[in-house]
């Protein structure tokens, strides 16, 4: 059974679809602990109320990007995880921490990527008035949402969608989505080499990752 770090900033809805997936043997592995660089993160009373042990690492507290960089790595080391997920977590890591752990460091990012990397994605789609929209799985790098891509999850958008509810269809979709790419980085079916995603016992369809539509 794998370890899993999950590292957030704000509410923490994916991580608690990480933990029950967990739970419900749907993820053969464990959240064993959470990071938040956010004190008032909502997520930390999820963890809490599954007994998911916490750590506070507010990068306020530090002079500088690398210290609290350097303090993240220090836990992590001690942590010794098989996983880590960025689910959430509103901070770019630099290329030190990010090529240290260039294997087993993931993020969920809610556009598809490589458009509207960044904050404000729902917000652009509905500007553009783009028929899709949808989340992206990838390694994580230094570069903003640039890593290298595992899967995507994606929606049809109808011309009267509002925000409110194009917004809550898009959790719904990360909820599925991304434990089941946990798991399969758990059973080892994913994995990065020489900054390439490789997957085995997994059907791509004919692309070179992950898709999957959703009727949300």
């Amino acid at each position: 059974m794998k370890k899993i770090v999950v590292l957030i900033s704000g509410s923490g809805s994916n991580l608690e679809a990480i933990i029950e997936s967990c739970a419900a043997k749907k993820i053969n592995g464990r959240v064993i602990q959470v990071i938040s660089n956010n004190p008032d993160a909502y997520g930390l009373t999820r963890a809490s109320k599954f007994n998911i042990p916490s750590r506070i690492i507010d990068h306020k507290k530090f002079p500088s990007r690398i210290d609290f960089e350097n303090s993240l790595e220090e836990f992590l080391d001690m942590l010794s995880p098989d996983l880590i997920v960025l689910a959430g977590f509103m901070r770019i890591l630099g290329t030190k921490i990010t090529s240290k752990f260039s294997n087993k460091m993931i993020n969920l990012h809610p556009s598809l990527l490589p458009i509207y990397p960044g904050l404000h994605t729902h917000e652009k789609v509905l500007e553009n008035k783009d028929p899709h929209h949808g989340i992206s799985i990838h390694y994580v790098s230094s570069e903003l949402d640039a890593g290298p891509l595992i899967a995507q999850g994606f929606i049809d958008i109808g011309k009267d969608e509002t925000l409110k509810n194009m917004i809550k269809r898009i959790h719904k979709i990360e909820h599925l989505l991304l434990p089941e790419i946990i798991n399969e980085i758990c059973n080892e079916n994913i994995y990065l080499d020489n900054n390439e995603v490789k997957y085995r016992n997994i059907n791509l369809h004919n692309h070179k990752l992950i898709k999957r539509s959703y009727e949300i």
